[in-house]
């Protein structure tokens, strides 16, 4: 496509039209080509069913997959976390544009923290990576399974039916409702979900054009990072449904040699039931990040990861 705006497929809840909209905004910004949103209605958006039931994640992708190969849209937005590890025929990711922290947080009644919620108090998520997690901290909570925009997660707490939720951090900042937010969870405690705070930005493998509207948006310690997490799950053969946490940083390898820089990546597998927990880490050069995360993947699974999943 050379001519008229660039047309962005987009699912039409609060948070895609937000993280699309700002997607759109840098593509103008950089480029000066107008951006058109089109919204996707996709089957998860319609269905009451819950997400696991209907094949996951993996409805909202298809769908707009499925309008960007048909040339309906010439750009597709994704929350990384929801895509498949397998690479999709006829289309690339074209930019990893800068990560949002990748953390969960809680929002709590009456401001409260995970450590502060009395047992047996109710809390919600319809992640089994999050659901595994919340079970081996041991902390006597009761985990409901829940589905729904940001707004009717939070609403069950505000209504009273459940005393929290947990999120993904980076969803809140894009809809800029952090305010919400009674506590960013560390890592070591509740670790996220492979490439969770990062957007892929997807065109058409042929369209040279749009590919190189979007190269501006490339940030490249957000791509290394999310390659090594998702190499990992890749080589767990586990799905974004999966008990599985992985979270990647790139840092100096060396204080007195600025541009040397290696990746870290810590990664767990756990039992739904939180009885069994595998935690590893391991670092390497940033030029093998996808290494990196299929050698830890091999560890896991040496040390019975394949079971707990």
């Amino acid at each position: 496509m050379t001519g008229g705006p660039l047309r962005l497929g987009t699912r039409g809840s609060a948070l895609a039209l937000a993280q699309s909209g700002q997607v759109a905004a840098v593509v103008t910004a950089r480029t000066g080509r107008e951006v058109e949103l089109v919204r996707i209605t996709t089957r998860g958006d319609v269905s009451p069913a819950a997400i696991a039931q209907i094949g996951g994640t993996g409805v909202f992708v298809t769908a707009l997959r499925d309008a960007l190969l048909a040339g309906e849209v010439d750009v597709a937005v994704h929350s990384y976390k929801d895509l498949p590890t397998a690479p999709a025929p006829g289309l690339v990711i074209a930019a990893v544009p800068p990560r949002q922290d990748p953390r969960d947080v809680l929002v709590a009644r009456d401001g409260l923290t995970l450590g502060e919620l009395p047992a047996g108090a109710r809390i919600g998520t319809g992640a089994p990576r999050r659901t595994a997690q919340l079970h081996a901290l041991g902390l006597g909570l009761e985990v409901v399974p829940v589905r729904g925009n940001v707004d009717t997660r939070i609403g069950f707490v505000r209504a009273g039916s459940l005393d929290a939720v947990l999120l993904a951090r980076a969803g809140l900042a894009r809809l800029d409702r952090l305010d919400e937010v009674t506590e960013t969870i560390d890592p070591l405690q509740v670790l996220p979900a492979p490439a969770q705070g990062a957007l892929a930005v997807e065109c058409r493998s042929d369209d040279d054009v749009t590919a190189g509207l979007l190269a501006g948006l490339e940030h490249e310690d957000s791509r290394t990072a999310v390659d090594a997490e998702r190499a990992l799950l890749a080589a767990l053969e586990a799905g974004c449904s999966a008990p599985v946490g992985a979270l990647a940083e790139v840092a100096q390898s060396d204080p007195d040699d600025p541009a040397g820089l290696e990746i870290s990546l810590r990664g767990l597998v756990a039992a739904l039931d939180g009885t069994d927990v595998v935690r590893l880490s391991a670092t390497g050069p940033t030029t093998d990040a996808a290494g990196v995360g299929r050698r830890l993947a091999a560890e896991l699974l040496d040390l019975g990861a394949g079971s707990l999943m």
